[in-house]
């Protein structure tokens, strides 16, 4: 794992790719179009734009941004909204080249990558892009702007507005809505089919997740991330996904809140030889490249291929860093419903 888990802070061992309870967002703030409302205003006639942050803070500039920097899923989930950045930092492309599951549906050839990994933000390319503004997610309470560099981000963030969306201890629904109101901001069409379908479709998948977690209360999910050396055990405080699953009903195996200490909260690090301390059916495990995956568990870790779920193959991806499009997010719901209707008690 990266030097970001061998330091204990907070910002770095969720970056390193650890059971990562990341997620979770400020309420979204009544109407969407007016600035006291904690949403941001745009005009088509090249008007000045503002947009008040979750940090309580009111970006503004002379004309609706141009030159938009984000963190990648930002990026990413603004793209489902028809608005495209010029820059972006954050998991972008894997060692092979292709499109980091954070991505979503960019193309990363058009993109400029100021960094690729924690602590990676080139301020030069920053400056050459000319940006209007900066856009990033927040995992903590402090206004911390996600993967922008603590050593270097007074010189960053001085350079342009910059935007903070929240996704710490709130449900999934709320940087959903933030994330919307953004992009209304930028000039995306919110009523359009497209959003209006995508909004319907995560809203019924919501709906069928609550009915598979009514109907098989007995399924227990353990959400889980791995390294070479530990395995990470998620509780469903902090985390935007599993605080609106737990919220929806299904069944999450909690880690005690004082083994959880070490993540501030987040996760339990567990030996691999105490991987099956806790009992479950369905195991949903982090998706980034950032986490050793089943595939790879298989080869390498003895003590997974015993689990239950394992031998059961009820095993599922944990979109641990989401993109916060409806468009998104509702097929992470589907999969964890199908999953628990489809689960067979082995615990």
């Amino acid at each position: 794992m990266s030097h970001s888990l061998r330091t204990p802070s907070r910002r770095g061992i969720l970056a390193a790719g650890g059971a990562l309870g990341l997620t979770a967002v400020l309420a979204a703030c009544g109407d969407e179009k007016k600035d006291k409302s904690g949403s941001g205003s745009g005009t088509e006639d090249g008007g000045p734009w503002s947009f008040k942050d979750d940090r309580g803070k009111t970006a503004k500039t002379d004309a609706t941004p141009a030159n938009i920097v984000a963190f990648t899923g930002v990026a990413a989930a603004l793209y489902d909204y028809g608005i495209e950045v010029k820059g972006v930092f954050g998991p972008t492309k894997t060692k092979d080249g292709k499109p980091d599951v954070q991505a979503g549906d960019m193309d990363i050839s058009k993109l400029t990558i100021l960094g690729n990994a924690w602590d990676q933000f080139n301020i030069e390319k920053y400056v050459g892009l000319q940006p209007d503004v900066l856009i990033s997610t927040m995992f903590d309470d402090k206004g911390t702007l996600w993967y922008v560099p603590e050593q270097s981000k007074d010189k960053i963030l001085g350079l342009a507005p910059s935007v903070g969306v929240s996704v710490y201890d709130r449900q999934l629904a709320k940087p959903l809505e933030r994330i919307l109101a953004l992009a209304e901001s930028l000039g995306a069409d919110v009523k359009s089919d497209k959003v209006v379908t995508a909004k319907k479709r995560f809203e019924a998948a919501s709906e069928r997740l609550r009915k598979a977690a009514k109907s098989r209360p007995e399924i227990k999910v353990l959400v889980g991330s791995a390294s070479a050396e530990i395995f990470y055990v998620s509780g469903s405080d902090l985390s935007a996904d599993l605080e609106y699953f737990k919220a929806l009903g299904v069944h999450l195996v909690e880690p005690p809140e004082n083994a959880k200490k070490e993540s501030g909260g987040w996760f339990q690090n567990l030996s691999w030889e105490n991987v099956d301390t806790y009992k479950a059916d369905v195991i949903m495990m982090d998706n980034r490249t950032s986490a050793l995956q089943p595939a790879d568990l298989a080869k390498q870790k003895p003590t997974w291929g015993k689990l239950p779920a394992v031998k059961a193959g009820q095993v599922i991806p944990r979109v641990t860093e989401p993109i916060f499009s409806y468009a998104k997010c509702a097929p992470i719901l589907e999969d964890l419903a199908k999953a628990i209707e489809k689960a067979k008690k082995v615990s």
